[in-house]
């Protein structure tokens, strides 16, 4: 359809291709609103290293689900899906080869007990491990090196981040850091 002179005139549809098939409407009617993530579009930048910072904050306001001697297990405060976790070193170091044994057993740990709790809390079908590094890699603090521990379940990729460039979130953050924390808790220290 086009507006022509005030009046609204439908229009043919293109040719279509061989095995292509038109879409008549509009991709999205309906809009889901998240205004919590604007705050990480827009929002100012601190210079300051989060995996840095956020330990000499208190567990809650961190998001610091639990703390061990070298690491630390902190949600992500803009993740992927509900449980979306960090295991980061408290030392600032911007490569997992730069870590000695003892930090990254502890961190290799610390994430096999993110996948229990994790998986105790949502029960996630899959997990994706991984870790960015360097600013080529997509790493958002490249020079703190930290894994990613996000769980998936059988058609979590579903139409709204392909379509919509939106992720559902179902649970707040809160509501998550007191699960988890609790879940950690109950794996023993």
């Amino acid at each position: 359809m086009q507006l022509c002179g005030g009046e609204l005139k439908q229009t043919p549809p293109p040719e279509a291709k061989p095995g292509l098939r038109l879409i008549s409407r509009p991709l999205a009617n309906h809009r889901l609103w998240a205004p919590w993530r604007l705050q990480y579009l827009k929002g100012e930048r601190s210079s300051d290293c989060i995996f840095c910072s956020k330990p000499a904050l208190g567990d809650e306001e961190a998001l610091i689900v639990h703390r061990g001697g070298r690491c630390y297990v902190i949600l992500n405060a803009f993740p992927y899906t509900n449980g979306h976790v960090m295991v980061a070193p408290y030392e600032h170091v911007a490569d997992l080869r730069g870590l000695d044994a003892g930090a990254a057993g502890e961190l290799m740990a610390l994430t096999q007990r993110a996948l229990a709790a994790i998986e105790a809390v949502y029960g996630a079908e899959g997990f994706n491990l991984g870790a960015n590094l360097g600013d080529i890699a997509g790493a958002g603090f490249a020079d703190h090196f930290h894994m990613h521990v996000v769980p998936r379940w059988k058609g979590d990729t579903n139409f709204m981040p392909v379509v919509g460039d939106t992720r559902v979130m179902p649970e707040s953050l809160p509501d998550s850091w007191a699960k988890l924390r609790e879940a950690f808790e109950r794996a023993g220290a």
